[in-house]
């Protein structure tokens, strides 16, 4: 290279590095990036087309999008078509899979709650239990996307899955789960000794109002001593299934209150007068599975002075999540769209809601209280279920 070339080559570097420091020097003093749409398609074609790798851009906007939903809550995500019709499947009552419902908290992956008569209930899994691992990889929050997809792909392989998970008192114990089909039957009800009404309500899918008023105008000709509502284990589902039942229980007052960023979802819902069973004394059993629209129900008829709560003090979810089509009618997205409080403005989120009667200790079958009474049977069929059997007796009592 000659003398003149090389000086001129060393200009052109002293004038880049030069150009950089200034540059950077601005950047530190006044930060200047606007992040916005354009920018997100400048970095994926950047990478598209300059990294090292060869990246199709469908997985650089996958992942773009599974950012997106690790920035939100754990209620919110991206639903691919499978998964989109497990859902609807749940919400008609039934789908295929192991059986659970989980959330993180706290830096920790636990279980809300296990189906009735599903892989997980059998094989001893709690609500409240602690998640270590599935297929020998450690659960954590910041794995959770992949650990939830891990488990959507097996199911859908119709393989099995190993988990380790720990219960409340620290034992650790590890099962072998084999996904199935499901069915939720969300309404179960008998009528015990002394003319005591009992209701399980294990969910809330389409037709859980009109499962739940069958039953009640079924027992209107009853001289009834009084109702245990359980509504232990109980993930939620469907808001407005929540409501419908309330209002089958209360002939006045509010109901929920709903609380978002756009108009509709800024809702008072209340009680009609039409009622079925209102004048009857309610003990509605809780537990810390009972979660969302279960919440929402035991909320309004413990504040409504309408019911009697007993049992432990429930999840503690307080957000409403809608679905919404995406521009792909195969998938849609899951978001939560709003915040809801108590009839007495209580904000449950994380809190859950203390019972009136409290328990520190389950006192369940091996049934998970579901189907716990066989047909026909007379109280000393419910001796093993020992909030059942102090939910009746408390109804006795009230004569």
């Amino acid at each position: 290279m000659s003398p003149i070339l090389r000086y001129l080559s060393c200009i052109v570097l002293g004038l880049m590095l030069g150009l950089s420091v200034t540059l950077a020097g601005k950047e530190n003093a006044t930060p200047t990036t606007h992040y916005n749409f354009p920018l997100l398609i400048d970095v994926i074609e950047t990478v598209e087309t300059y990294y090292v790798d060869k990246i199709d851009r469908n997985e650089l906007i996958a992942a773009a999008i599974e950012g997106i939903f690790n920035k939100l809550d754990p209620y919110s995500d991206f639903l691919e078509h499978e998964d989109l019709l497990t859902l609807r499947e749940a919400n008609r009552g039934e789908y295929f899979g192991y059986g659970f419902e989980i959330a993180h908290e706290q830096q920790r992956v636990k279980i809300v709650t296990p189906f009735p008569h599903s892989p997980a209930e059998r094989a001893g899994i709690k609500a409240g239990d602690i998640i270590l691992s599935v297929n020998d990889t450690p659960v954590t929050v910041a794995q959770l996307p992949v650990i939830l997809q891990e488990i959507r792909t097996a199911s859908i392989a119709k393989n099995s899955i190993r988990m380790a998970l720990q219960h409340d008192n620290g034992q650790t114990y590890r099962v072998s789960l084999r996904p199935e089909i499901i069915s939720i039957d969300s309404v179960h009800s008998q009528l015990l000794g002394d003319n005591i009404g009992y209701i399980r309500l294990s969910g809330f899918q389409r037709t859980s109002a009109t499962e739940m008023r069958t039953v009640l105008q079924h027992w209107q000709t009853l001289p009834l001593q009084g109702l245990v509502l359980d509504l232990r284990n109980n993930p939620g589902g469907l808001l407005e299934q929540a409501i419908e039942i309330a209002d089958l229980f209360l002939d006045q007052g509010k109901i929920v209150s709903t609380q978002g960023r756009f108009f509709d979802a800024n809702s008072d819902y209340y009680a009609s007068p039409e009622v079925l069973a209102g004048n009857i004394p309610l003990l509605v059993l809780i537990n810390k599975g009972s979660a969302s629209a279960a919440e929402v129900l035991a909320g309004a008829l413990h504040e409504n002075h309408r019911a009697t709560l007993m049992g432990q003090q429930s999840y503690g979810k307080g957000t409403v999540q809608s679905l919404i089509p995406t521009l792909y009618s195969v998938n849609a997205v899951k978001l939560t769209i709003a915040r809801y409080t108590t009839p007495d403005g209580n904000n449950i989120h994380t809190k859950g809601i203390r019972p009136d009667i409290l328990f520190v200790t389950e006192g369940i079958t091996e049934q998970n209280n579901v189907h716990i009474i066989a047909a026909g049977q007379a109280d000393s069929h419910i001796v093993d279920d020992i909030e059942l059997k102090q939910a009746v007796s408390w109804i006795t009592q009230q004569h």
